[in-house]
């Protein structure tokens, strides 16, 4: 799986590097973002830029980081959301609990609010 891991500041910074994040990736993907969390990290960005496609895993997946991450006391957020990706997020109502933001630069400021 590609995905790499950055900070700023205090936000940890995770960036998808795959087209498409499918049940197959999770466990990988998920154990980049916990392993964060472990760091004390309580702040977490996800930046799905190139992500074109999840499935329903992925969805199920991004909820019980944000649970891990709300528990820790911090914030998760996802960036760089494309329309399809946004797409099964509004129709599962995950929107509701996570951010969506359209690029990381906006994501990362709105920490600050």
């Amino acid at each position: 799986m590609q995905v790499t891991t950055d900070h700023h500041g205090s936000i940890g910074i995770v960036r998808v590097g795959e087209p498409r994040l499918m049940y197959p990736l999770l466990s990988d993907f998920s154990a980049v973002v916990t392993g964060l969390i472990g760091e004390g990290r309580k702040h977490i960005l996800i930046d799905v830029a190139p992500v074109t496609y999840i499935d329903s895993a992925t969805i199920g997946c991004f909820m019980d980081l944000f649970r891990q991450v709300q528990a820790a006391g911090g914030q998760l957020k996802i960036s760089g959301v494309q329309k399809r990706v946004q797409t099964m997020l509004t129709m599962t109502g995950a929107q509701n609990f996570i951010e969506l933001h359209g690029d990381e630069a906006s994501a990362l400021r709105s920490f600050a609010s």
